[in-house]
């Protein structure tokens, strides 16, 4: 395997000491996002902001060198459909759908307050679902993350070959994450400039917490992930509320967890953070949003509740900081679940037998 990637600024490059199991590492630097003559392009022309963000001459060369030379490549995993700009001549591209971008810019345009940004969501999405349509006529194969996603792509295209592979996580190094003394923090994790994170964030902090804090007077609102945008730094000045910022393991953040918590409004694709959590021996209380395309049952292996429903979250939090065996039951069943669906070595193996099956097939 060779692995071509984009590196973030400031970050340092995958090598194969990262990666031993490649033949191959290259990086090529992440290109500006979100510029003024990108933003222009993604209006008046048939490219979608989106894959403008990701659009790279020097990545563009690198593929084209790859793929010229002597290594006889059997397919090609393009990491999201927003690299599709490197898609070049192969014949057996497959494309890695991290969630449907079309369906997630349109909840996005029903959330956002500004009338612009609305307005250019809404068409961002049509250019997206377009070029969705293109790829699913047109590509070797794809890969979602959940059953609800291929339903839905099948539906708008019934020839697409599209297999359902789940996002995973490493059950093993979140393993015994859990177990402080404390167990009196309400964490929620994830990229803080991510617009459904920082949305939730926001809104979860300023509305949902204040009844909280008259219910569970000793908890902490820990808001843990990397470049927190200003209004949720703002969100610090809320009484009991703590943004950490980037941090380099989260795993003790977990540890005097009371709860996980994804309380999205907006997005897709399905929640790395809920199957780490889980992972890691904390329960997770999540909005239906948050938990969607996960193989979750509410009440058994998760708490689900409505973004904007303050009692339920108070109800549903305040019963896990009880000394009873509920917390406990739930926390065993979602390790069980997590444990045979959702690790690594699993889904490693269903998606090289997915690969090899296609390919076994004569395409």
């Amino acid at each position: 395997m060779t692995y071509l990637h984009f590196a973030d600024p400031g970050q340092p490059a995958l090598t194969r000491k990262d990666l031993p199991f490649c033949r191959g590492v290259e990086a090529i630097p992440k290109p500006a996002a979100y510029g003024a003559l990108k933003m222009a392009r993604g209006i008046v022309g048939r490219s979608p902001l989106p894959v403008l963000n990701y659009t790279s001459d020097e990545m563009s060369r690198a593929v084209a060198r790859l793929t010229a030379g002597a290594a006889n490549f059997d397919l090609v995993h393009l990491d999201s459909i927003h690299m599709i700009r490197y898609a070049g001549s192969s014949a057996r591209v497959v494309y890695d759908w991290h969630n449907i971008e079309s369906e997630a810019l349109r909840r996005y345009s029903a959330t956002v307050a500004s009338r612009p940004r609305r307005w250019y969501a809404k068409q961002t999405a049509a250019k997206l679902e377009a070029l969705e349509g293109e790829i699913l006529r047109n590509a070797f194969g794809h890969v979602v993350c959940s059953g609800r996603e291929r339903e839905q792509l099948i539906a708008t295209t019934p020839k697409a070959r599209i297999a359902v592979v789940e996002n995973g996580v490493d059950t093993g190094y979140f393993a015994g994450a859990s177990g402080g003394s404390g167990q009196r923090d309400i964490v929620f994790v994830g990229t803080m400039d991510y617009y459904p994170n920082v949305e939730a964030a926001s809104s979860f902090a300023r509305n949902i917490w204040p009844r909280l804090r008259d219910t569970l007077p000793e908890s902490r609102l820990m808001i843990v992930g990397a470049n927190p945008t200003p209004q949720v730094r703002a969100l610090r000045d809320i009484a009991g509320v703590t943004v950490t910022g980037t941090v380099p393991d989260v795993r003790p953040y977990y540890r005097d967890a009371l709860a996980a918590i994804v309380p999205l409004r907006t997005g897709g694709g399905t929640r790395l953070k809920i199957l780490e959590a889980m992972a890691a021996g904390v329960p997770v209380v999540s909005t239906p949003l948050g938990a969607e395309g996960l193989a979750v049952t509410s009440d058994r292996d998760i708490l689900l509740v409505e973004p904007d429903d303050a009692a339920g979250w108070a109800r549903h939090l305040s019963q896990l900081a009880q000394p009873s065996a509920r917390r406990a039951e739930i926390v065993s069943q979602a390790l069980e679940l997590v444990r045979a669906r959702y690790d690594w070595n699993t889904l490693g193996q269903k998606l090289w037998d997915t690969y090899a099956g296609w390919m076994g097939s004569g395409g």
